[in-house]
């Protein structure tokens, strides 16, 4: 049984259940059904928590009866069908603490009984009730069982109470609904195409990456194809921020204790931070003490030091510094996937220092260099998720100023909508120090992913007592803007795997020619235009094995190699290639300096 994340899951404010979607309430009410059919198969079922999620809904139970399995699931929905039939009701009631207390201890469900401590003392407790189920639930819900029109059951896995290996596993069903069955089937067809295109089932096909029990779990090897993509995206990010005024530093990867104190990471973010190494050094005056290194998770902390380290003026503003940082994460082993969530990442990372009268040309440089990438690769679907603070948990959840969170997020607002970007406003959902922007994109198979962060920091820099001279010949502290366009390499390059399902373009690709010679009389010619193409910056290769042309041709393509030079007797005669592109087929034979050529010109171009 597959582990499911361990991150615990963040109890929705009355305020979010009001905005949940129609979608999002046809999900809820599914996973009530669920539960519903699991008691009245398995009447001994202790029951957590069932709520919607982005792609379904979930429940997680406690089931000491009977071990889940798929294989459950034809019975589980049938039943799910005969609760739909019954058209039931959802109803709302209300319920004391006693009483809730009450209800749910005479019927053994001890972890709803835990749950009743997560609702606030001022809230109300609200259950609903479909037939004979009743449920401790804040709602919203559909009307009735009998407007859930298409459901199917996914996957169980197993699932810690609260996330916490320290609490008792359960075993969670995940399920997906929609309105309608053309909708359901829809999605079902894009799962199976994802499945196809799923980086791990790639890369390990085309030796992008591995990973090994020894090197430890979340920690990538790149394969030499695989060091292809990131050295290109590398020179791709290094090249634009060269053009866009940005210099380049590199910091260590660890540092001390007292660091990740004053940026505020610790204790607020240990749990994601592996555990610190603990060295004995000599101080100046000869004492022998301790001190504590981390291994960065971050790069911020580096960089601020670096603004630090020398007097700064209002005329050295902007400083954009930039890095390709590798940053270490504590990822629960249950969370690690492929590339997605591993817990060592090379980020493409800057921060960038202005005042606060350049913020909004530098926010607004930033999207469009956003944008500059998503033509490159060809993302035509993005959105940004506009992430705000909630004024009711400043100094609790968030940097306790008021008026500062409301001039920035005031000037970020005013930067996208000037801008025309397509962005959707997220209450509460803001990074401590200063609202962000999450970048999302869609595959061309629909799914979505979280590529990259943006975020705007007017707190942590004071930590740091990082100032300027303005002007006036006073003291500023400098605004800064954290951006990673590309995110990580690592996931990243997962994405682009699936968006483009290993048919990497032209200038990506980690093979981008490969010369299939018909026979040995050809190894000569073969081999020179290799040489040819190498020299001028093109990655290529030569099949000299004993092959017929028909298996090399169906090697390359299995490989997926970009673009294929076929060489006969009559080829080598007249100075041509015989040239095939994957996925598109033969496209004539060519005379080879007027081919190399335009290779050349479309790698250099970028040209998708």
């Amino acid at each position: 049984m597959a582990e499911a994340p361990k991150t615990p899951v963040e109890r929705k404010t009355l305020d979010q259940r009001e905005q949940m979607s129609e979608l999002e309430r046809l999900r809820h009410s599914c996973a009530h059904i669920m539960a519903t059919a699991v008691l009245r198969i398995w009447p001994d079922a202790m029951l957590d928590i069932g709520p919607p999620t982005k792609e379904g809904f979930y429940y997680d139970f406690d089931l000491p009866s009977h071990r889940l399995s798929p294989e459950d699931f034809p019975k589980i929905e049938a039943e799910m069908q005969k609760v739909v039939k019954e058209n039931q009701v959802f109803e709302k009631s209300i319920k004391t603490r006693d009483e809730a207390r009450a209800y749910f201890e005479v019927r053994n469900q001890k972890y709803k009984v835990e749950r009743l401590a997560d609702i606030p003392e001022r809230e109300a407790i609200s259950f609903f009730q479909n037939g004979e189920f009743v449920d401790l639930c804040a709602g919203p819900h559909v009307m009735r069982t009998g407007n859930v029109k298409a459901f199917k059951l996914l996957t169980v896995a197993s699932a810690y109470f609260r996330g916490n290996e320290k609490n008792p596993q359960l075993q969670r069903i995940y399920g997906t609904a929609f309105p309608n069955k053309t909708e359901l089937e829809a999605w079902l067809a894009a799962q199976e195409e994802a499945k196809r295109r799923d980086h791990r089932k790639i890369g390990k096909e085309m030796q992008l990456f591995t990973f090994d029990d020894d090197v430890g779990p979340g920690l990538p090897l790149w394969m030499p194809k695989g060091a292809v993509l990131i050295e290109e995206l590398e020179k791709l990010a290094k090249e634009t921020e060269f053009r866009a005024g940005y210099v380049r530093v590199r910091t260590p990867h660890l540092a001390k204790e007292s660091m990740y104190k004053t940026s505020g990471h610790l204790p607020y973010y240990a749990e994601s931070m592996f555990p610190p190494m603990e060295l004995r050094e000599e101080t100046a005056g000869g004492e022998r003490v301790v001190e504590k290194y981390y291994l960065k998770a971050m790069n911020c902390p580096h960089h601020h030091k670096i603004f630090g380290s020398v007097p700064r003026s209002y005329r050295d503003l902007p400083l954009r510094l930039a890095e390709y940082g590798t940053c270490y994460r504590y990822e629960q082993s249950g969370e690690l996937m492929g590339l997605m969530r591993v817990r060592s990442m090379q980020m493409n990372d800057a921060h960038i220092y202005c005042t606060p009268e350049q913020f909004a040309s530098e926010f607004k440089a930033v999207n469009e260099m956003y944008l500059h990438y998503f033509k490159i690769f060809g993302f035509e679907k993005y959105q940004m998720r506009f992430s705000t603070h909630d004024p009711k948990r400043l100094g609790e959840k968030f940097v306790d100023e008021p008026e500062l969170w409301k001039k920035t997020e005031d000037m970020v607002r005013n930067v996208l909508q000037e801008s025309g970007i397509n962005f959707v406003e997220i209450p509460n959902e803001a990074a401590f120090y200063g609202p962000k922007i999450d970048v999302q994109v869609w595959s061309v198979t629909g799914r979505e992913f979280t590529i990259a962060t943006n975020q705007v920091d007017f707190a942590v820099p004071r930590r740091f007592g990082l100032v300027y001279k303005t002007r006036e010949n006073s003291e500023g502290t400098p605004l800064c803007i954290h951006r990673a366009p590309l995110g990580t390499h690592e996931r990243f390059v997962a994405f682009l795997i699936e968006h483009y399902a290993g048919n990497f373009p032209l200038w990506l690709a980690p093979e981008q020619v490969r010369v299939l010679p018909i026979g040995d009389p050809q190894h000569e010619y073969a081999h020179a235009i290799v040489a040819e193409m190498r020299a001028k910056g093109i990655r290529a290769e030569i099949d000299a094995s004993g092959d017929k042309i028909g298996a090399k041709i169906r090697n390359a393509e299995k490989d997926k190699v970009h673009t294929m030079f076929i060489i006969g007797q009559k080829e080598q005669d007249a100075g041509n290639v015989a040239v095939r592109v994957h996925g598109k087929g033969d496209q004539g034979a060519k005379p080879k300096d007027e081919v190399v050529a335009q290779l050349v010109a479309d790698i250099e171009s970028r040209r998708s």
